[in-house]
């Protein structure tokens, strides 16, 4: 976006926002890149920027306050967390959580590549995922290496530090050797992708695995080194992932709930993972399961009441029934959840939301949000209004859904409520 264009997004907002402040955090927290350290280990979708999660423990956490995140995603709000001083609690549908926590926050070991090499061509171990599909998205060439790779890292390492540390480089370099398209969100074929296999294929491609790998390898090593230099302390951290966060009960009181909920029209998390998945050793059957469980496209009560005139006047508007099940769907999804967790909060409820359209109509989900809220002992403290920089989620110049020009989700919204006093 050009500095032309921030202006003009910044005057449309001005103009239609007038009880929201329009904010930079990258300009008003002191902190490194978005992709600084244990934060760009991992490419995950609509990833929460750090500089949010400063920006409000900066300002309003006090010591001593916990903290909670429901749809923690990859964990953005935990390592904050550490480098602020604050315990945490993070829960999400993805397992992906897990992992890329527990990579994000050991330390740094020395490794000699070179041994690696000499165990992964050694290693007579396989592992075959148990997906159906798998000849689809590999071609025939790469796949008895791959599962020879693979059966090293599920079979033959003993380290566990090690194998933490060879989990995202070998997922990338797999990645790199499948058919998926790398520059679209979904999991998909291209001829763009298509061409760098056979590209792959004319080549010594063995030893492009390997070189990938290291570099790879040691890229992590040096955003861990890098993570370790903001001072992580060491604070108690609780981690839940692959669970339904819709049903799952907060067992202690939090202080502070700092959360991203899924944008209104995506199901892109689950499917984005799931070749990771397959080969970090989830069955067709697990993925599936997940998938089912994702906001919006799940079941939900239509008993569910939302408490919000805004809500109910966008409703009205949408003809399509289709639109209108997704649009029900979300907010009784993530309004369920929040109306359930939000009893156990002792303080601050802080929501950062982007703000979608469907079918060209802008949705204010962060005012739905804050009215339904409301009602439950919640005072609407303000909202802060940031851009957005840079997006791989929904990035069209043209919404295929609509053919129009594509205005989805340029800017987050960031919800500060806090607990009414008695």
């Amino acid at each position: 976006m050009t500095t032309k264009e921030k202006e003009n997004l910044k005057e449309t907002l001005q103009e239609g926002n007038a009880d929201k402040n329009i904010v930079s955090f990258r300009e008003l927290i002191n902190f490194p890149s978005t992709t600084y350290g244990a934060f760009g280990i991992y490419r995950y979708p609509a990833k929460f920027i750090p500089h949010v999660v400063a920006y409000i423990l900066e300002n309003y956490g006090i010591k001593g306050m916990k903290v909670f995140d429901p749809f923690a995603g990859c964990g953005t709000t935990g390592l904050v967390a550490r480098i602020y001083g604050y315990d945490y609690e993070l829960w999400d549908l993805n397992p992906m959580l897990k992992i890329l926590h527990s990579i994000a926050v050991m330390s740094p070991i020395k490794v000699d590549f070179r041994d690696i090499i000499n165990d992964l061509t050694t290693n007579k171990k396989e592992f075959i995922p148990k997906w159906s599909r798998i000849d689809y998205w590999f071609a025939p060439e790469f796949l008895p290496f791959l599962y020879q790779v693979w059966g090293y890292y599920h079979f033959t390492i003993k380290d566990n530090n090690l194998k933490l540390l060879l989990t995202v480089p070998l997922l990338k370099v797999t990645r790199y050797f499948s058919y998926d398209d790398q520059q679209r969100q979904k999991l998909s074929r291209s001829p763009k992708s298509k061409e760098r296999i056979d590209g792959l294929l004319k080549q010594d491609w063995k030893k492009v695995f390997f070189t990938m790998l290291e570099k790879e390898f040691t890229k992590t090593l040096e955003k861990l080194e890098e993570y370790q230099t903001l001072s992580p302390k060491n604070v108690h951290g609780s981690i839940k992932a692959g669970v339904d966060v819709l049903k799952e009960q907060l067992e202690e009181e939090k202080d502070i709930l700092i959360t991203s909920p899924p944008y209104l029209q995506s199901q892109e998390y689950i499917r984005q993972s799931k070749m990771d998945l397959f080969w970090l050793g989830y069955s067709e059957e697990d993925v599936k399961n997940l998938s089912k469980l994702e906001i919006p496209y799940r079941n939900i009560s239509a008993d569910m009441t939302i408490y919000s005139d805004t809500f109910l006047q966008y409703r009205a508007s949408i003809n399509d029934e289709h639109i209108k099940r997704v649009f029900d769907n979300y907010f009784k999804s993530v309004l369920t959840a929040f109306s359930s967790l939000q009893k156990n909060i002792t303080t601050y409820l802080f929501i950062f939301v982007g703000h979608a359209s469907m079918r060209g109509k802008g949705i204010p989900i962060d005012k739905v949000f804050i009215e339904h809220l409301s009602t439950m002992g919640w005072e609407h403290e303000k909202t802060l209004t940031d851009t957005i920089v840079s997006r791989r989620l929904f990035s069209y110049k043209v919404n295929p859904a609509t053919g129009l020009v594509d205005t989805r989700t340029q800017i987050e919204n960031l919800v500060i409520l806090k607990r009414k006093t008695v």
